[in-house]
């Protein structure tokens, strides 16, 4: 029924999500030109509010849980498990007050409306995967505007989405860099579920009725570990939350 039921509300999702996209296109625009920073990002803000309850359209049902005590006054790497691409509206909305960063492909920085805008000019970083020598020294940038900003990033430290949901191997490379510039940035790991079932049969249609949720997990003070500690203790809590433990 799930199939069934995506071919009927599939197209009334993506006029939804493809309006917000064009018409916060000239809004970003305008703020970002006229108003500055805080202006865009409120404007990202509200763009990724409709982007996130644009699912409901599908039937789905969308759930927050963040029990965590977060600083404000701290940079974060937030770090997650990347299911498909409707992971990102709902952690751009959700956690919207810790100013959250994305490490982007460059390709990704044209051409998509309101997208590539907020990736070009919102502050992320946007790597070349072929250069490692640019894809560095982004990341260094970013590890920098966090500091002076009490910024936070997001890292799908799998390096790839999971399409069928079950978690990849995380990466240590990006976090290491990271908190080689910025080491006192706290980790929290944050569990994404089942938006991979949205696109199980693929870009059409996307399955109804799907429950999606996004949950904050305890953070990780980095102090006296190395990074390999930290990855694998992230891992395992995301893991443990969508039980996926590895066998011993």
């Amino acid at each position: 029924m799930n199939k069934f039921f995506g071919y009927i509300f599939s197209p009334l999702f993506y006029i939804s999500f493809g309006l917000s996209l064009v018409i916060f296109h000239p809004i970003q625009w305008i703020c970002y030109k006229f108003f500055g920073y805080k202006a865009h990002k409120a404007s990202v803000d509200a763009l990724n509010f409709f982007l996130t309850y644009s699912d409901l359209l599908l039937g789905s049902s969308i759930t927050f849980v963040n029990d965590q005590n977060l600083p404000s006054d701290q940079p974060i790497i937030f770090v997650a498990n990347h299911q498909s691409m409707y992971d990102i509206p709902g952690l751009i909305w959700f956690l919207r007050k810790y100013h959250v960063k994305f490490i982007s492909k460059i390709e990704l920085t044209k051409g998509i409306p309101s997208i590539s805008f907020n990736l070009k000019y919102g502050g992320g970083a946007n790597i070349n995967r072929k250069d490692s020598k640019q894809a560095v020294s982004e990341l260094i940038k970013l590890g920098r505007r966090m500091k002076e900003h009490n910024w936070s990033a997001m890292i799908f430290a799998e390096g790839t989405r999971a399409k069928d949901g079950q978690i990849k191997p995380f990466q240590v490379g990006g976090i290491a860099t990271m908190l080689k510039i910025i080491p006192n940035a706290l980790i929290v790991p944050v569990a994404i579920e089942n938006s991979w079932k949205l696109v199980q049969y693929g870009a059409y249609p996307l399955s109804f009725g799907e429950k999606l949720k996004w949950t904050v997990l305890s953070p990780i003070d980095p102090a006296n570990k190395n990074p390999e500690e930290i990855v694998l203790e992230v891992e395992n809590a995301i893991r443990v939350k969508l039980n996926q433990v590895k066998p011993a």
